[in-house]
């Protein structure tokens, strides 16, 4: 009989901390071999549990589930880790191979009969048999997963979600590969003559990509590269003083995965519709985003473009006072222009300066990557109490990372992972990434989770400088990364971020609120060269032009919102992506001088995968919530730092992952339910009409 063979990446993870992943003895080689044997060992668990011939319990068959799949969550883990930040061609391939088979594997779990079978049983019974409430959520959970994924779907109807299923896993991880590429190809390459009006940070910054470059390709001695990435084109766009280089930069950027080349998205996208609009169907839904609110706070469509379009005309009729007060400037100028997509951020600035005396390049120096990350520490100590302390030695996926022992009174909590710097292979944006999520199940096991961003690093021995809404984000994603730290939960499927989708945005969001605070900005923006922290003027003028450009924002937001709430409302119809925009973008009165924040041939959020599809107006029904929480800890008498309601916000809110509905949840830190009204005050848009 040949011995099992045996793969370090599934290894239970050994070391301190409970355990942490030893990316030294990764081998991308065996990734598919390794995952492929995860699978089986998966397999024959599943097999056990669904051929026990006992009566179906909550131990032999929830709980049973729960335990199951260890090795092949970690292998997981780790295979997640490196498609997103070392997806090189090696693992682009093996991408491939993989996501169609983990996708059936999810298929042939949930189209277990028998194994459906047992979780009905144990869910018809679940008030009846003295479980615990977390349980009887946790089973609740199951069996709604189950039918959610077609479980009572008769033999047809299995075989065609199947077929629906893979078929999707191919395309998302086509358009996911097809975004980096393009982010990974195209780049600007500019002259020394064309860097007026850039400042310093970004001038270096632009040197040390092009550097990079001219260590194998000469052509670029003496030049400046701007990456095809976010972070590097918008501060492109709102200081540089030729109109031409703006252009240039921003159609390249906005034209990822729109090129009518190898890489194009659109064809894709029109798959991607027609396969979900039919799933939806074979679920029992008229549309994919009927299939989507149902799991969400929202429930329906209608309640979630209700949302939007209260929030799209009195943010539409700001952009319009935006344009003119930027119109008044060019024209006084004498710039002979209308002001295009191109010119928005260049001249927002300009009217920042006029109306509150406050630029860019005035907050930036005061904006240090390290310190903001040390400012996000000390307020996660005054609302949740934890402290963080750095650790070496420990093995990481690339020399950049960092790591941080989480503790809270003397005790580990977590470890956090940061991640911080753009690189190829690695996935533009930001975002937060569980290594592994916290449970009580069987022994108690710690968190591991990581923020990741996507920062140009500095020159050698200079600080990242980075923008007001750059520490935004990072406070954002440290939310998410809190939300996983925090969890005090039994069973790792209810556990952290596992929460409906329209509900892990908020303490991600609520979190950016700790960013402007005085106590954080007195101790953390100091300047870079000086020392000294921000004036008070300065942090005066910040929170006074607190709308400013929020009508820009909100527009680029929600047009991408509701383009992705219509596409999957459109149901059968065939959908051509660039007519799509074109003709719907015109239909709600989008301004000609805003682009979508995401378009759809780059649309990662709703096309990479089903994670934000027909859900990216989640952000915000998060944010009615996050506005009506702000005001909650205004109006109390430490407020953001106030101790009684950060312990309400911590035993109400984010140690209790998914154990409790969300909106009950809310409920309980509130006292009552959110309404729309705090959003519009934030963000000083006349409340709605009452009805």
């Amino acid at each position: 009989m040949a011995a099992e063979p045996k793969y370090p990446l599934l290894d239970p993870w050994t070391g301190p901390y409970g355990g942490v992943p030893d990316f030294r003895k990764v081998k991308v080689d065996e990734f598919s071999p390794a995952l492929k044997h995860a699978i089986a060992l998966n397999r024959a668990e599943i097999e056990k549990i669904a051929g026990n011939k006992a009566a179906p319990t909550f131990a032999n068959t929830i709980a049973a589930m729960e335990d199951a799949g260890r090795p092949l969550g970690r292998g997981a883990s780790i295979f997640n880790i490196y498609t997103s930040t070392m997806n090189d061609d090696v693992m682009k391939e093996i991408e491939k191979e993989l996501m169609p088979i983990y996708a059936a594997f999810g298929d042939e779990v949930v189209q277990n009969e028998k194994l459906f079978a047992r979780t009905k049983a144990v869910y018809d019974k679940r008030e009846s048999s003295g479980l615990t409430p977390e349980q009887q959520r946790l089973v609740w959970v199951t069996y709604r997963r189950f039918v959610r994924e077609g479980a009572a779907l008769d033999p047809a109807g299995k075989k065609r979600m199947a077929e629906i299923n893979q078929d999707l896993a191919k395309l998302y991880t086509q358009f996911n590969q097809n975004e980096l590429l393009d982010e990974e190809t195209v780049w600007l390459t500019v002259e020394k003559k064309d860097l007026d009006g850039l400042p310093d940070w970004l001038v270096s910054a632009a040197a040390e990509a092009a550097k990079e470059k001219a260590a194998k390709d000469k052509q670029y001695e003496g030049k400046y590269v701007f990456a095809n990435t976010r972070s590097a084109i918008e501060p492109l766009l709102t200081y540089s003083t030729k109109r031409d280089l703006r252009e240039k930069a921003f159609r390249m950027w906005t034209s990822r995965g729109d090129n009518n080349d190898a890489h194009d998205n659109k064809a894709i996208i029109t798959k991607i519709c027609a396969l979900r609009a039919e799933k939806a169907k074979l679920l029992g839904y008229p549309t994919f985003a009927h299939w989507i609110c149902d799991y969400q706070m929202a429930k329906t469509p209608d309640a979630a473009m209700d949302l939007l379009m209260k929030v799209w005309k009195p943010a539409v009729a700001r952009v319009a006072e935006e344009v003119a007060d930027m119109q008044k400037i060019a024209d006084a100028e004498g710039a002979k222009i209308k002001i295009a997509p191109w010119d928005y951020r260049f001249y927002a600035e300009k009217v920042r300066k006029a109306k509150y005396d406050l630029d860019e390049s005035v907050m930036k120096p005061y904006l240090q990557l390290d310190k903001i990350r040390e400012g996000m520490f000390w307020a996660a100590g005054k609302v949740h109490g934890l402290a963080f302390t750095e650790v070496h030695g420990l093995p990481t996926v690339h020399k950049d990372i960092r790591i941080f022992d989480v503790t809270r009174d003397g005790k580990h909590v977590s470890l956090w992972y940061f991640d911080p710097y753009a690189r190829a292979g690695k996935s533009s944006g930001a975002w937060m990434n569980e290594y592994r999520t916290q449970e009580r199940f069987k022994t108690p096991i710690t968190p591991i989770v990581s923020n990741n961003c996507n920062f140009v690093p500095a020159g050698e021995g200079k600080p990242v400088l980075i923008s007001w809404d750059d520490a935004t984000t990072m406070f954002h994603e440290f939310g998410h990364a809190l939300h996983g730290m925090n969890s005090n939960v039994t069973y790792p499927s209810l556990a952290g971020t596992s929460v409906v989708r329209d509900f892990v945005e908020f303490p991600s969001q609520l979190n950016e609120h700790w960013l402007p605070t005085n106590e954080v900005l007195s101790r953390f923006a100091v300047h870079y060269e000086t020392g000294k922290p921000m004036p008070a003027e300065l942090v005066a003028k910040i929170k006074k032009s607190k709308t400013f450009n929020q009508g820009f924002s909100t527009v680029e937001y929600l047009a991408s919102a509701i383009l992705d709430m219509k596409i999957h409302l459109a149901g059968a119809t065939p959908i051509d992506a660039a007519t799509f925009e074109k003709t719907t973008l015109a239909e709600i009165g989008m301004p000609s001088e805003i682009v979508m924040r995401h378009r759809l041939p780059h649309f990662g959020h709703i096309f990479g995968g089903e994670g934000y599809a027909a859900g990216y107006f989640n952000y915000i029904w998060a944010e009615v919530l996050v506005a009506d929480a702000a005001e909650y800890f205004e109006e109390a008498p430490g407020g953001f730092y106030d101790a009684a309601l950060c312990k309400k916000l911590h035993d109400d809110i984010i140690s209790v992952g998914n154990t409790v509905e969300a909106a009950d949840a809310y409920r309980k830190f509130r006292g009552r339910d959110a309404t729309v009204d705090a959003l519009m005050r934030d963000r000083g848009f006349p409340a709605p009409a009452k009805a």
